[in-house]
């Protein structure tokens, strides 16, 4: 009896401490706080309509990955946290271009007319080539009229770029990167296999030429070509500072956006209503379990109080795992954490009500409570395996993060619930129960 109360308390000090980790953790300068959803946190919820229709149709799934990429790394230029970005095909249109959309949701941005503008344009990304002794001559004539135009926006300096081929089209990537010797910002230029072969021919014959960058006509870098580059990889660097880098970056990433794309829907939630909406789960999360704890508590006595015990051990390892994963917490996620604190509570029903006919039966305490758990197992497993597996299904196939968040919380609530339902209500009703010489009823004797 001493080791099983041992075993109990163990799991009772370690719930605690888990109990603390998550308390200690929920600061609003944490580094480790509850990732919340666009609908708790607030946001934009945009989505894009894809145009393929100059596409093949063996090219338009790997078309709209490539759409997913770009766009994600544009928004990780601006700086969101925790965007998800998805593309979503519905197969009830004919129109191929209805069909294909793109869902973008940006948790803490509420101004969707300039996040829609950066995600949604389609700049045309090209570059040029100038030599520096033809640039020296127009910036010459240039200054010498006297004009207050700056020289990158005039258009008799610009007329000495000429087009190369390279097109926005040709860069598979821009990143950006530190250099190792002066710590200084530089942007590094990954290309496309056919882009890398036109680069290599490009900077091959062009050494100590300007290859201009245009964004829509405008310059934005013109970087001298010091050597042929052969592999598809460059690098430009030179007197950039951190936000010039990233800007240029994200410039660069715009060209290279391989569908265009319009908005066709938006929606913005602010965060007094995610709050709201934080604050109600969290009360449905209390009372739910207090009407619960209350009912086990009345109707089983004392195992209903270990079974609100073990509910508790298992509400805070719950919250634990959303923290340590991170699980992003959804309205939708929340319900489902909810719900399993039900098919939790559902496990210790199944063995109380079993310990009770077994008691019924003649057995002892410690006996019934045995039984109560081997033969409650079979039911408890099967039920919650075909939670788990339907909510697999769901996370497998869902077409939205309402329906993924809460298949994920689901899955996890299923798995975590079959271990205290069944490891810690058994170790603190051992611990609690007569020893097993007492409980045992005295055998008959038939003569």
């Amino acid at each position: 009896m001493l080791k099983q109360r041992a075993k109990a308390f163990y799991v009772i000090v370690i719930a605690v401490l888990i109990g603390y980790f998550v308390y200690s953790t929920n600061g609003p300068d944490s580094s480790r706080p509850f990732r919340l959803g666009l609908d708790l946190s607030g946001g934009a919820h945009l989505v894009y309509k894809a145009d393929v229709s100059k596409l093949k149709s063996a090219d338009i799934a790997e078309s709209m990955t490539a759409l997913r990429d770009s766009v994600e790394r544009r928004i990780n230029v601006f700086g969101v946290s925790e965007p998800l970005v998805q593309t979503q095909q519905n197969a009830t249109l004919s129109s191929a271009e209805a069909a294909y959309k793109l869902i973008v949701e940006l948790p803490g941005i509420t101004d969707t007319k300039e996040a829609a503008a950066a995600i949604g344009a389609t700049p045309n990304l090209e570059f040029r080539l100038a030599s520096t002794t033809e640039l020296e001559k127009a910036r010459n004539t240039i200054v010498s009229t006297g004009t207050t135009t700056p020289i990158e926006l005039d258009q008799s300096y610009l007329s000495n770029f000429k087009p190369t081929g390279l097109t926005g089209a040709t860069i598979a990537r821009a990143s950006l990167g530190f250099d190792q010797t002066t710590n200084q910002p530089i942007v590094q230029l990954t290309f496309t296999d056919e882009g890398r072969t036109l680069f290599s021919s490009v900077t091959r014959d062009n050494t100590g030429y300007l290859l201009g960058i245009f964004l829509d006509g405008v310059l934005i870098e013109a970087p001298v070509i010091r050597e042929q580059i052969p592999n598809g990889s460059a690098q430009i660097s030179g007197g950039f500072t951190l936000p010039t880098a990233q800007t240029l970056v994200r410039n660069l990433n715009f060209g290279a956006l391989p569908i265009p794309i319009s908005l066709i829907a938006e929606n913005t939630i602010g965060p007094t209503l995610g709050q709201q909406a934080v604050r109600g789960g969290i009360l449905a999360g209390i009372v739910s379990f207090i009407i619960i704890g209350l009912f086990l508590i009345i109707w089983y006595r004392l195992p209903g109080l270990v079974a609100t015990i073990a509910l508790a051990i298992y509400t805070v390892i719950m919250l634990a795992i959303f923290k340590i994963l991170p699980v992003t917490l959804t309205a939708a996620g929340i319900a489902g954490f909810i719900i399993t604190i039900g098919m939790a509570v559902d496990a210790n029903i199944l063995i109380f009500e079993r310990m009770k006919e077994e008691t019924a039966r003649g057995r002892g305490v410690w006996d019934a409570m045995h039984e109560g758990f081997h033969r409650a197992w079979p039911s408890i497993r099967d039920s919650n395996v075909s939670s788990i597996i339907t909510g697999i299904i769901l996370y497998k196939f869902g077409s939205s993060s309402v329906i993924t968040g809460f298949a994920l919380v689901f899955i996890i609530g299923g798995l975590v619930s079959m271990f205290t339902a069944i490891t810690a209500s058994r170790l603190m009703l051992y611990a609690i129960s007569p020893s097993p010489k007492s409980s045992s009823p005295t055998p008959k004797i038939i003569k």
